[in-house]
């Protein structure tokens, strides 16, 4: 499995795919202006690669059309992942990105036979699967430290308003909310 041997099409596409999660990166999340544009420029670009690969038959046909389909769930996946802002849509967009690489791995494997066929499906599977792999990890780390940042937040809290807990009147009054807004509780 090459992929720098990629058809023109398929390095259009993926330059394109490129730019715009480059530019969706650049914008704030839940910018719905910018993730409507991303979707509709998707769509366009799609039809227009789908209709190159019109001109082709047999797998060449297929494999520009699985090309195609994948920049477009490319694009769409990383726009919502942006737009949402979570790292649960990131991890979703990591998934669907890894399963249109595969559905593209998948149909150049379509011109092999016998076990170089079998060999070259299950390289695209394990590629797939490690970046699945790779997202859910990515996705469970981030979850951790968000975590045990909130945890470390709490018991900071917890310390400093002890310290208040010696003050009478005002003065505890002051330094609660001095440490609630310290320490954003």
């Amino acid at each position: 499995m090459n992929r720098f041997n990629a058809h023109p099409i398929s390095r259009a596409l993926i330059a394109l795919c490129g730019a715009f999660v480059l530019a969706a990166g650049a914008q704030a999340a839940g910018d719905k202006t910018v993730y409507d544009q991303h979707k509709a420029e998707a769509k366009t670009t799609y039809e227009a690669a789908k209709k190159q690969c019109d001109s082709m038959s047999g797998n060449a046909k297929d494999i520009c059309q699985a090309e195609a389909k994948a920049a477009r769930k490319k694009t769409e996946a990383t726009a919502e992942a942006d737009y949402k802002g979570t790292p649960k849509a990131r991890y979703d967009a990591a998934e669907d990105i890894a399963s249109a690489n595969y559905d593209v791995a998948k149909e150049r494997c379509d011109d092999k036979t016998g076990n170089d066929k079998d060999v070259c499906v299950k390289e695209a599977k394990a590629v797939r699967d490690t970046a699945k792999a790779d997202a859910k990890a990515q996705r469970d780390t981030k979850k951790a430290r968000n975590e045990a940042a909130e945890d470390k937040n709490k018991a900071a809290y917890k310390a400093e308003a002890e310290k208040c807990d010696a003050m009478t009147g005002d003065a505890k009054t002051a330094c609660t909310n001095q440490a609630k807004a310290k320490y954003h509780q």
